[in-house]
């Protein structure tokens, strides 16, 4: 959608109103120092008070609002992964919802391995589950997008396990978005930017302005009463969509007939933060936030010899849009404060995702002319409501201290599917051509016998005891026990400790075990949908595993994941250096996963079960892959100030990772031959869909009024495994650096500017073989961690008072 010049003229007006009145550039509720070098206190990973990020058990990074900023993307997801060597975004394409709903990965486990906090509360989920071929498939994960970073004051990261302490999800890590507490002052920013690049592709090649991007983000600080406060946030966004197609070779002339690329989103955020003392020991606080998100993707072309093609309607064929609507609701409040010596923590939370899902600029072949070109699909939502009880006391020990902290949450969740309108599933007046596909080209609509409305809920309770003998050895222990609705009871434990042998040296290390329980939407999502398989588009239905259909083919009910994880490291500092090395050993056992997409073709009686569904494909989750991942964290940083050439910030971060699965699932049907239910290209997605290695280099440069940052990452190879047998039809992205560069002037010490380029030597990951993209559409792996939209070019304005 285009950029209306109105929008452009209102954000210039806001900025010059916004700049009388200015006191100083630096935004209020950005830690002084913190992207400078200096230690900040962290409370992700330990519930003991003044713990830093160089002083904890566990290896956490923690990056500040100012750093996630440098760079031309306001996506909090996106900018993790530009600084964070263990975090990776891929840019997935034509893959219905997960065009819009992106996932992140923590160490290249599945994204709903990691546990996503707001404040140390656990945050909600998306009412999406990845079924297609992306990374992450399966997956039912936050959304990390659906925050705004001017809302936030800082993300630490915990990479370690950590069920024990925090719960379920938690076998990969933690990321705990730490919000905005300001009661006064402000800022307005805003930028814009867009693709200039050139494409490469195995058909030829072409230049393209597009995905010109356009966002504008402001905060306030309010003072309520004497020492409350009240942060205000908001972010409009507006993104118009890339194209990375190659040309159609299915009909004359071969030309771009895809949308290859970025969707076309629309979204505006609201977010609050409040704190209120009552008294003197105790405070209420809260915070809330909402998301309105209208995104636009693409589906697979239909060329104009398509069977499902009116071509009285679309002469030259049609590309099928995909619109997904994403309202996002989280709302938290509390009470904190001292109850006889212990610090006590009362806290409930609500979180909600509806996901409204839509077909545009296509057809339903079997009402021929009469069909409509828009359809209505339905719905998936998401929800989720939490109340929780913490206390923690810190008592003498000798010459250290003795903190214990426990409690005790209940969490019920909540989903549901909502059926389309009928002419975005069902078979019309043509419906006896059984060479027509049913419903919306491009996205099924949900059907009635599709919908549900489910809930769970689920009790624990926590004990976590960490003791700091002296200023030299540190312990910590957790346990943690659960149980669900649906599944039954769960236990985790942790231990870890650190020895400072030196001022300037210590050792730290960990043993858990962790667990993820299944999610509702893996349990129950079932739907109906067009699949590429082998170019061919089947019908493929998802089912709940314990459906009759899915029973047949060799389904059952659903246990949870469970890991075992272990870590040792060290940490070395000595004035401006710092040094963090961490390694780790994660074992994961009944891990869940999308089986194959069992087919009609397999045999005889897997075409007797499918028939009655009127599908030639089915599939449904499972239990039963067993993975192992060893890798190492290093992160390196020196601050150098000096006399005349001001101050330099370097920093050198990398991640070493292997995965190999161990076991893979086998059918419990009585079908013979019995059908593969998990296969090499699922394994293979596993093991090398994410880099093994990552590696970011970058340096920060200020003088006065002048900044400059550079940033270098380097990618390792990433596998997009194909069908074929002999790994002829893998793609592989290659080892690709991608250089990024902005530099920024503040004026008066109140306004500043700043102009960049992520991607600045226009690098992208290797083309896709012409003899292996028939339809022209995925002209590069939309496995590839960097993407593949070329370089993009911005300017951004900041006013802070």
């Amino acid at each position: 959608m285009p950029i209306h010049p109105k929008i452009r003229l209102a954000a210039s007006v806001a900025l010059i109103v916004a700049t009388p009145g200015i006191a100083h550039a630096e935004q209020a509720g950005d830690p002084p120092g913190a992207s400078s070098g200096e230690d900040v206190i962290v409370v992700t990973g330990t519930r003991a008070a003044g713990r830093t990020r160089l002083d904890s058990v566990s290896p956490v990074d923690v990056l500040t609002a100012s750093t996630l900023r440098q760079q031309g993307t306001t996506e909090v997801a996106e900018a993790l992964s530009s600084i964070t060597p263990s975090i990776d975004f891929p840019r997935a394409a034509v893959v219905d919802g997960t065009d819009s709903v992106r996932p992140a990965t923590l160490r290249g486990l599945s994204p709903d391995q990691t546990l996503v906090l707001i404040n140390n509360v656990r945050g909600h989920s998306s009412a999406l589950v990845n079924v297609n071929g992306s990374v992450g498939r399966g997956s039912s994960a936050v959304d990390l997008n659906t925050i705004p970073g001017v809302a936030l004051d800082r993300i630490e990261v915990l990479r370690d396990g950590a069920s024990a302490q925090y719960g379920s999800d938690a076998i990969a890590g933690v990321i705990n978005l730490r919000l905005r507490e300001a009661r006064s002052g402000g800022g307005l920013n805003a930028s814009i930017g867009q693709y200039r690049t050139t494409i490469d592709a195995a058909r030829g090649s072409r230049d393209a302005h597009d995905g010109e991007t356009f966002t504008i983000s402001g905060w306030q600080g309010l003072a309520l009463g004497q020492d409350g406060f009240l942060t205000l946030s908001a972010e409009y966004l507006n993104r118009n969509p890339t194209s990375r197609g190659d040309l159609d070779p299915r009909a004359t002339p071969a030309k771009l007939r895809s949308r290859f690329g970025d969707p076309d989103v629309e979204q505006y955020t609201l977010y609050a933060n409040a704190g209120v003392p009552l008294g003197e020991d105790w405070q209420l606080y809260g915070w809330g936030g909402y998301q309105h998100r209208d995104s636009v993707s693409a589906a697979f072309p239909r060329v104009p010899s398509n069977a499902n093609n009116v071509a009285s309607v679309y002469p030259d064929g049609f590309l099928p849009l995909i619109g997904v609507k994403s309202k996002d609701l989280t709302l938290a409040a509390g009470v904190r404060g001292d109850i006889g010596g212990w610090n006590l923590d009362l806290n409930v939370s609500y979180g909600r995702n509806r996901l409204d899902f839509s077909t545009l600029d296509s057809i339903n072949a079997t009402y021929g002319a009469a069909s409509p070109t828009a359809f209505d699909d339905g719905a998936l939502i998401y929800n989720q409501f939490i109340t929780g009880l913490d206390l923690n006391r810190e008592y003498g020990l000798g010459d250290g201290t003795l903190t214990v902290a426990a409690g005790v949450e209940y969490r019920r969740e909540g989903y549901e599917i909502v059926a389309g309108q009928h002419e975005s599933y069902d078979r019309g007046p043509l419906g006896g051509n059984t060479a027509l596909a049913s419903g919306a080209q491009g996205f099924i609509g949900f059907q009635p016998a599709n919908e549900v409305d489910v809930s769970r809920d689920n009790l624990s309770a926590y004990l976590d005891v960490e003791a700091k003998f002296n200023d030299r050895l540190t312990i910590a222990a957790a346990i943690r026990g659960e149980s669900y609705s649906d599944f039954g009871e769960t236990a985790t434990a942790k231990l870890s400790g650190r020895y400072d042998a030196t001022d300037w040296f210590a050792l730290r290390g960990a043993v858990s075990t962790g667990f993820r329980a299944p999610s509702l939407q893996q349990s129950f999502f079932t739907s109906t949908a067009s699949v590429i398989s082998n170019g061919n588009l089947l019908e493929t239905g998802t089912y709940p595993t314990t459906s009759p259909i899915a029973a047949a083919l060799g389904g059952r009910a659903l246990d949870p994941e469970k890991s075992t994880n272990y870590s040792l490291g060290f940490v070395v500092r000595s004035g401006g250096f710092e040094l963090t090395v961490d390694g780790y050993h994660i074992r994961i056992r009944d891990q869940l996963a999308l089986s194959e997409n069992i087919q009609a073709s397999f045999s005889q009686a897997v075409a007797d079960i499918l028939a009655p569904f009127g599908v030639q494909a089915a599939r449904f989750f499972i239990n039963g892959v067993t993975t192992q991942t060893k890798g190492v964290d290093i992160v390196a940083r020196y601050r150098q100030p000096t006399a005349g050439a001001g101050t330099f910030d370097f920093t050198l971060a990398a991640n070493f990772s292997d995965i190999a699965v161990k076991k893979v699932p086998t059918t419990t049907s009585t079908l013979n031959p019995a059908p593969t239910l998990f296969n090499r290209q699922r394994i293979l997605t596993i093991e090398q869909g994410t880099p093994r290695t990552k590696v970011v280099g970058s340096v920060d440069w200020s003088l006065g009024d002048l900044g400059v940052t550079g940033r270098a990452t380097y990618y390792g190879d990433v596998n997009q495994p194909g069908t074929l047998v002999d790994g002829s039809a893998d793609l592989h992205t290659g080892k690709k650096v991608i250089a990024d560069l902005e530099a920024r002037y503040t004026i008066a010490k109140r306004v500043t500017l700043a102009i960049g380029a992520d991607n600045l030597f226009d690098t992208y990951p290797r083309q896709v073989p012409a003899s292996l993209n028939s339809t022209g559409v995925t002209a590069f792996p939309f496995y590839s961690p960097f993407g593949f939209n070329g370089r993009f070019l911005y300017a951004r304005v900041g006013v802070n008072w």
